[in-house]
């Protein structure tokens, strides 16, 4: 991520070809989102209520919709163009992973859905303050940090995965370590600092006059960004409800 799929090379590389097609801006780039959460929360709630109670195992749901979003997301982060295509279905796989995982803890922990959903809109309003007032300035250094760190922790994390399919073991982010935690605490501080990336490439794409398409690239950059912040505060609740 780092956000991989919001860059500024992405938008300078589609505003050189975009001559004579309308261009991109801050409210279209914004309606798009507003479409694709809307999309995914629908889909999660159609999952919640319709189709988790006809599966007996929650992996079913959750892995594929990992798989297809992680390939997905993949394919769109070198091909943007069809952004305005496969983004909404994007979101409608995010939303089965987000009602397939947020069923499963919920389960396990009382009352942990809501928290970590109040959680991650608190972190997103906080964020967003500190990127509109320029409190935190997104230089190009604090980028290079945030993207290598980034990168660091999917390459991780797609390890782990790998892992923990084909094998017994568990890595450790699984654990309620107080290393765990320290983990979990890490990479919620770098899923937030992404959005400052997201909402800078945001403004970089309609300064560079990026074409209409990257709205819908951007809305499904943030989705990916919000998403991974939901997954990682559901699990270090998670971790701290064990403690």
């Amino acid at each position: 991520m780092a956000n991989p799929t919001l860059s500024e090379k992405t938008f300078r590389a589609s505003a050189e070809t975009a001559i004579s097609t309308e261009k991109m801006t801050i409210q279209g780039a914004l309606n798009k989102t507003y479409i694709l959460f809307g999309l995914m929360l629908l889909t999660a709630a159609f999952t919640w209520y319709q189709i988790i109670p006809m599966f007996q195992n929650l992996q079913v749901l959750w892995i594929g919709s990992v798989v297809g979003g992680f390939a997905l997301s993949l394919f769109l982060s070198f091909n943007p163009k069809y952004a305005p295509t496969l983004a909404p279905v994007y979101a409608i796989i995010e939303g089965v992973f987000v009602a397939s995982v947020s069923y499963y803890y919920g389960a396990v922990y009382e009352g942990i859905v809501g928290q970590a959903l109040l959680g991650t809109a608190v972190t997103f309003g906080v964020m967003l303050t500190l990127y509109k007032t320029r409190i935190v300035k997104v230089t190009e250094r604090l980028k290079s940090i945030i993207v290598g760190a980034t990168l660091a922790v999917m390459s991780y994390y797609l390890i782990s995965f790998l892992i923990g399919m084909f094998t017994d073991i568990q890595m450790f982010e699984w654990g309620n370590s107080l290393f765990s935690i320290g983990f979990s605490l890490f990479v919620i501080t770098l899923a937030a600092f992404n959005l400052l990336l997201d909402f800078d490439n945001i403004e970089k794409g309609a300064q560079y006059g990026a074409p209409k398409y990257m709205e819908w690239y951007c809305g499904f950059g943030l989705l990916v960004t919000v998403v991974w912040l939901y997954f990682e505060i559901l699990r270090l609740l998670s971790k701290l409800s064990d403690n």
